[in-house]
């Protein structure tokens, strides 16, 4: 059977080459290019954003030498247009509404696994690879989305959007084994990622300062921190640079009236441009007992409404008992058995069945005993 892997020039895509190409499979790489720095800047009438720090060409450099040392076609494709379209403007548009996004999600529901299986069905592949870190299982009538074996590199949550028409045309050759092992055989190999260091972050990003890059795109309106009594105690530099929960760069220290407990994020007022900041990990506020979620994305058999799941409010998230209520324009109220910290709109919340990956939604606001809180 013919695969087309995705090879990113990361350890994970390169191990996975070679496993296909144990198992008897016709493998094909191909390399995405999904960033092109002076296209994007052109788009928005500003050459001038430095924005050439993406490893992006070393990274296709390393795919074509796992290629040559495998044996095996590298294939370079560009979906730039798409990837602007679908995943970056999604980006943008979340963070001007204050909100907090996962491109990565979009990344896979509509790159890697629409554009690129698209591309690969037109080279009359039976399926399409990737290295994350995750299980499937083909069944005669539906295919199921699994946790992969390594469950501390699980992905699943980052694969939430997949529907069925893509899982069954998808492999994850790396769901039976951990992360040391696929070093180990990059070492066995020699290969010239064996060594290399996981990404991290968003690519379009890489290592640069996160508050920098979104400047370049989305103009900063500074304005208080303001406490949930309307105390100021500090500036903020615009709503977009902070998420729920958050404790690092907020700078307040040293305030009468206040002892030295750390301050976290506890909500944005949009409408005042302010930053709502409390004290305390387990601040009270930063506690929501449901929420109201959109987009509800079902991989293979339906959410059913009186069953407890466990559920994912972020990556590396631990699980959390849950029950769904289906409502209206695919949309769903979600009651937490317990009670969750910095529940975040614009992330996504993750169900799953033991090891089944249900699916997820994307959460719009959080409550706390029918109250909304001010994020």
């Amino acid at each position: 059977m013919k695969v087309i892997l995705g090879l990113s020039g990361g350890v994970d895509s390169s191990v996975s080459a070679y496993l296909l190409k144990e198992k008897g499979y016709d493998v094909i790489c191909a390399f995405m290019r999904n960033w092109d720095s002076a296209l994007n800047n052109d788009y928005l009438g500003n050459p001038t954003v430095n924005d050439n720090v993406c490893p992006q060409e070393i990274d296709y450099q390393d795919a074509l030498k796992v290629a040559e040392k495998l044996n095996l076609e590298c294939q370079r494709i560009d979906f730039i247009e798409e990837y602007w379209n679908e995943v970056f403007s999604y980006f943008l548009n979340e963070y001007k509404k204050g909100r907090t996004p996962n491109p990565d999600i979009m990344c896979n529901k509509n790159i890697k696994f629409k554009a690129f299986l698209n591309y690969a069905m037109k080279q009359n592949a039976d399926y399409i690879a990737m290295g994350h870190y995750a299980k499937v299982l083909h069944t005669d009538k539906k295919s199921y989305l699994l946790r992969a074996h390594d469950t501390n590199k699980d992905q699943t949550y980052f694969l939430c959007m997949l529907s069925q028409e893509q899982l069954k045309k998808s492999l994850f050759p790396l769901g039976e084994i951990d992360k040391p092992e696929v070093r180990r055989i990059a070492h066995e190999l020699d290969l010239v990622t064996k060594d290399k260091k996981d990404s991290t972050g968003i690519c379009f990003i890489g290592e640069r300062n996160f508050k920098q890059f979104l400047h370049n795109y989305l103009p900063a309106k500074p304005g208080d921190m303001v406490t949930m009594s309307g105390d100021v105690v500090a500036r903020h530099d615009g709503l977009m640079y902070y998420t729920i929960g958050q404790r690092k760069g907020l700078d307040i220290g040293g305030l009468k009236n206040y002892d030295n407990s750390p301050w976290f994020v506890i909500g944005k007022n949009l409408e005042k441009n302010q930053l709502i900041v409390g004290q305390g990990y387990y601040n009270e506020f930063l506690y929501s007992t449901s929420c109201i979620a959109s987009e509800l994305n079902e991989i293979a058999d339906p959410i059913e409404e009186d069953k407890v799941y466990q559920a994912k409010f972020r990556y590396r998230d631990s699980d959390h008992p849950v029950k769904v209520k289906k409502l209206e324009d695919n949309k769903i109220e979600v009651t937490f058995l317990e009670p969750i910290r910095a529940c975040t709109p614009g992330q996504a919340v993750v169900f799953y069945d033991n090891d089944i990956c249900m699916g997820g939604a994307i959460i719009d606001a959080a409550y706390s005993n029918g109250e909304k809180r001010m994020y």
